[in-house]
């Protein structure tokens, strides 16, 4: 039963991101989208870490095919996803959301400029990047936990038995 759980949150998650990504700020080749750093933030807690990637990866797809996301949001939504979910596996505080932005802006924006620079042609520079990454992440990471703080206080996760992965 747990897995079916996690399965069927790791889509709500995804299809949550696709939804929200229609709200967007454009910055140099990237789109900021906060609230896709949000939900990464809360899948990794509530799903863990590999769920989370999934959810992210299943969004990012998604978001590209219909034409509201860019190749950056594989490395810029993944790795915060992974980040997130390590830190609360190993750690059990809610404030391992606020990693998001480690996973997204350093490790994000690195393999965007080793990986995803030369296979899109481009040359992106990490100081470019980072901060467009951070823009978006550190806000999202934020929106994150203090909505699992929200629903932690008000026992919803609890009643529907979704307590963290």
């Amino acid at each position: 039963m747990a897995e079916t759980r996690r399965i069927v949150l790791t889509s709500l998650f995804a299809a949550l991101a696709v939804v929200l990504s229609f709200i967007h700020i454009p910055v140099g080749p990237a789109k900021v989208f906060p609230f896709q750093h949000m939900v990464n933030a809360l899948s990794g807690v509530l799903i863990g870490p590999w769920y989370g990637a999934l959810a992210a990866l299943i969004a990012g797809i998604i978001r590209n095919v219909i034409g509201t996301g860019t190749p950056l949001a594989y490395p810029g939504g993944i790795p915060g996803a992974i980040i997130v979910g390590l830190a609360y596996k190993y750690l059990r505080k809610d404030w391992a959301c606020l990693t998001e932005p480690f996973g997204t802006g350093v490790i994000g924006a690195g393999l965007v400029v080793l990986v995803l620079s030369p296979i899109m042609g481009k040359e992106f520079a990490f100081l470019v990047i980072f901060p467009a990454f951070m823009a978006s992440s550190i806000p999202g990471a934020m929106i994150g936990y203090f909505l699992l703080k929200t629903l932690r206080k008000t026992k919803i996760l609890e009643q529907r038995q979704i307590s963290g992965a």
